[in-house]
């Protein structure tokens, strides 16, 4: 089992996931180097040493395509036994991986970089709570706890920091999204919604899963294989021109829209950033774009305004990264002649149309979950008063978000103090007596009428006007989390939106 792969077990490891994660796919190491190199190692679970091709597992995990993570359970890709037993990487245990080691300067380029199989023990699990209180908080007890970590923890930062940077400079999109985390009692009933937070612990793991992707499909490209690709294709012009023509109400504009550069849509979104419209701008620019997918053609990634692509870092979870790890091993033994050539071009366009097709189904059930959770706790609170922002203005109404994340419409025929016209210019609805205007970004009081647990669906009437100076200072307000009691006066939400392009799973987004 061990022979051809490269002991690793004395190098020191983590892997950092959510508290409530069991699959853990993949591990990280940093090593400094002489010159201001740093080594940064992705580790790899090697599933594809237990699940080999056209065997029964490995034909059922290409039905599912993926796991999916509902609210209250997962459907694996693949058994227990293996996503959450022996696939698992573990701390203080042996296990085969499948590693890409990465030496990368101070400007964060990959200068040079090795792909083979492993055998590796993980020093320690870290969550994500734990490493940011450690970075950011300074946390006494966690820091002697894990002293002999805090050094990587630091460079870690640094070097993700770094990456980051290195992406943006070269026009990636990231949308500033927001999730909800929904707390269920032992029955699975909600008990609370709140916002998940994204940490320097998440931005971590994001960087150092990114840039291996990135360094795999290049590294596969130039080698000429059949492969599978994550792409994201270069949007519609038709649809770039209407978003043009749509934020031009707002008094902005997109540069080169002929040929649209992510880096046009990126300082669109840094001009908005904290604005009223941000929400809005933001939502409509996510369906301007295309939807990412995979592809057996190299088309680029125009989200991570990136040449080369693909998801290599979560085979326990995701059927594509299990079906690349085969042909790069494959390929590194050696063993792809001219047959097993054809074999793969032939199959690999249909696998990569399923498994994109999968990823949509296990999505829309994820969301689907998740909004009937939302209703049903929102169900027990009918009556009840909250703040929330004005999200968007259509011609039948606004939709009002909670600081929770959970959003409701308040209908115009519903609101009886003067008749309302839309104005579908500024996005905002206007009293034809009173000349009363609630535009996107405005704070307001909602009662709860309706929560419609069949239908998902939660309607809202408008409560007593908020005072003007609470509404005009949206820099102090503060998060609150809506739990089961009527929410204090004065608190209110940060303007940001809620999707993100890249279609990453709930418990631990990689693109």
């Amino acid at each position: 089992m061990l022979k051809g792969r490269r002991d690793l077990r004395q190098l020191r490891m983590v892997t950092i996931d959510g508290e409530d994660a069991k699959d853990l796919d993949d591990a990280v190491s940093i090593e400094k180097l002489p010159g201001g190199i740093l080594r940064l190692g992705v580790h790899i679970a090697d599933v594809s040493h237990y699940v080999t091709e056209n065997s029964p597992l490995d034909r059922e995990a290409l039905k599912r395509g993926t796991s999916v993570y509902l609210v209250d359970r997962v459907i694996p890709m693949l058994p227990k036994k293996l996503s959450n037993g022996i696939c698992s990487l573990n701390p203080r245990v042996d296990r085969l991986a499948f590693t890409v080691m990465m030496d990368i300067d101070s400007t964060g380029k990959v200068v040079n970089h090795e792909i083979f199989d492993s055998v590796i023990n993980i020093d320690e699990r870290m969550t994500y709570n734990n490493v940011y209180k450690i970075l950011a908080e300074d946390d006494p007890e966690l820091k002697e706890r894990y002293d002999y970590l805090l050094d990587d923890f630091k460079t870690m930062e640094e070097l993700a920091l770094m990456l980051r940077n290195k992406r943006t400079a070269r026009g990636a999109i990231d949308f500033d999204f927001e999730e909800a985390k929904i707390i269920l009692d032992e029955k699975g009933r909600p008990t609370a919604v709140k916002r998940y937070e994204i940490t320097i612990a998440n931005k971590i793991i994001e960087e150092f899963m990114l840039a291996c992707n990135e360094t795999v499909a290049e590294h596969f490209y130039w080698a000429n294989v059949p492969f599978v690709y994550r792409i994201h294709e270069d949007p519609d012009t038709e649809k770039i021109e209407s978003f043009n023509e749509f934020v031009g109400n707002f008094g902005y504009h997109v540069k080169g829209i002929n040929k649209i550069h992510p880096k046009a849509l990126q300082e669109l979104l840094s001009k908005v950033k904290g604005k009223k419209e941000e929400r809005i701008i933001s939502t409509v620019m996510l369906r301007s774009l295309q939807k990412a997918k995979y592809s057996n053609h190299n088309h680029g990634h125009f989200g991570l305004a990136a040449k080369f692509y693909c998801h290599f870092t979560s085979p326990i979870r995701r059927y594509p990264d299990l079906i690349i790890h085969r042909i790069m091993k494959e390929y590194i033994k050696g063993r792809v002649n001219q047959a097993r050539e054809d074999f793969l071009n032939e199959n690999l366009p249909e696998t990569a149309r399923l498994c994109s097709e999968r990823e949509r189904i296990a999505e829309e059930a994820e969301r689907e979950t998740e909004d009937l959770k939302k209703v049903e706790f929102m169900k027990e609170q009918e009556g009840e008063v909250f703040e929330g922002i004005i999200a968007n203005v259509t011609s039948f109404g606004m939709f009002v978000e909670l600081d929770n994340t959970i959003e409701g419409l308040v209908r115009m025929s519903d609101m009886e103090d003067d008749y309302y016209i839309f104005n579908d210019k500024q996005y905002c609805l206007v009293g034809e007596r009173t000349r009363k205007t609630y535009r996107i970004g405005d704070l307001v009081r909602v009662k709860l009428v309706r929560a419609d647990i069949a239908n998902r669906q939660i309607d809202f009437i408008l409560a007593e006007d908020v005072p003007d100076d609470e509404n005009n200072d949206k820099a102090e307000i503060t998060d609150m989390v809506i739990k089961r009691k009527r929410p204090r006066k004065g608190r209110g939400i940060e303007e940001k939106v809620k999707r993100h392009v890249h279609g990453i799973a709930k418990r631990k987004k990689k693109s």
